[in-house]
């Protein structure tokens, strides 16, 4: 390459470099503090025998804290519940475990982090596999169902049975105050439980957590009432939703703007502070008309901070590896640099950039883009 040619190249890895700045300028909302904009997103990873995280997972965590994750939130841990989990390898948040959560929360202040767990429940999502805990007991749903459509795979839940996993939630909140945890997260989104109840093809039930938009959202609102009131006011929770679900890409909560305010009203007045808003792909606009995404709407009905997540970092969306294909890095993350200086969200969580580079964000500072990782499947098999 001739003098003319290595300063363009030059010049434009100076031009990208200068649009992520945006990413890397101080948080303040929603109860936190963070140095900057990125955040790891929750990935489960099956690596804690017996649901104990093990000095592997906190060094994993300590890794990204170590290369300028803003904000890390753990992978899916499990409640208390005795049926939220479908997996022995799938921490708990709960007994023994939580002194394996109080060795990764060190490690990761040590390293100048800030760390969230993400407080999972599972529902109707337990598949018939030999391993996961107390699978001779029917799981827990609104309906029973675990598709729209499909077979009814058990009873729905009833009022007491709703109030437990409501008390549960709380003491897992209780459980991440304690161990000095930055705030909490509870997993609403992907038809887990809480996201059952929300969405109108799996919840059909006629009492006072079924029928409307409002009674719908009863459940998650009162769920996050119980952590408020457990953890109190100065403590962040945050609350990750989507409109998809593993069962269906193409669901949606919302259909328009005004029923996705109807859906998330009452549970940000219970005590969100943040909400985390899964997309497939972050820059899919949300409706017609307007090319704000998900995360982008969510802010503008309901006026908290977000974090916007999907494929950021990547060059496919999730289906890509879904079928067993590598996913080339991204290095024109300009894009959501700017989405984040202009207002639209607060913060970006990456997943599997992250996952498969724990040094992703210190490459993306330091202009290293040359550096940047693809996505491979094999990267779910180890903690690297």
């Amino acid at each position: 390459m001739n003098l003319d040619g290595q300063a363009s190249e030059v010049s434009a890895v100076a031009e990208i470099w200068e649009g992520l700045q945006p990413l890397f300028t101080p948080f303040e909302g929603g109860g936190l503090s963070l140095k900057n904009r990125i955040v790891m997103a929750p990935m489960t990873r099956w690596m804690s025998p017996d649901q104990f995280p093990g000095p592997d997972v906190a060094a994993y965590y300590r890794r990204r804290a170590e290369n300028e994750v803003g904000l890390i939130v753990t992978e899916g841990t499990t409640i208390d519940h005795p049926v939220s989990s479908y997996s022995v390898r799938t921490p708990a948040f709960h007994g023994s475990a939580l002194d394996g959560w109080r060795r990764v929360v060190g490690e990761v202040h040590e390293a100048g982090g800030k760390i969230v767990p993400q407080l999972w429940h599972v529902g109707a999502m337990r598949h018939p596999k030999d391993d996961y805990p107390n699978r001779h007991l029917p799981s827990a749903s609104p309906s029973g169902l675990f598709r729209p459509g499909g077979k009814r795979a058990a009873e729905p839940s009833t009022t007491a049975e709703i109030r437990e996993i409501v008390e549960s939630f709380a003491r897992g909140a209780r459980h991440a105050r304690d161990l000095g945890f930055d705030g909490v997260e509870i997993h609403g989104a992907h038809g887990y439980i809480l996201d059952a109840f929300l969405w109108s093809a799996l919840n059909e039930r006629t009492d006072e957590y079924g029928g409307d938009l409002t009674r719908r959202a009863r459940f998650a609102a009162e769920v996050i009432a119980a952590v408020r009131a457990e953890v109190g006011s100065g403590f962040p929770i945050i609350l990750r939703v989507s409109q998809w679900k593993q069962q269906d890409y193409a669901a949606r909560l919302g259909e328009t703007p005004e029923m996705l305010r109807q859906v998330f009203q009452p549970v940000a007045e219970a005590g969100v502070d943040i909400f985390h808003c899964s997309q497939r792909r972050y820059w899919d606009a949300e409706f017609s008309g307007s090319p704000m995404n998900f995360a982008g709407w969510m802010k503008y009905l309901l006026g908290k901070p977000v974090i916007t997540v999907g494929s950021v970092g990547l060059a496919g969306a999730l289906s890509v590896t879904d079928l067993g294909g590598a996913v080339e890095a991204s290095k024109d993350l300009a894009p959501v640099a700017k989405r984040v200086a202009d207002g639209e969200f607060d913060l970006v969580a990456a997943g599997r950039a992250l996952l498969v580079d724990p040094a992703w964000a210190r490459k993306l500072r330091e202009g290293r883009l040359d550096e940047l990782l693809p996505f491979h499947k094999e990267a779910l098999d180890v903690l690297s």
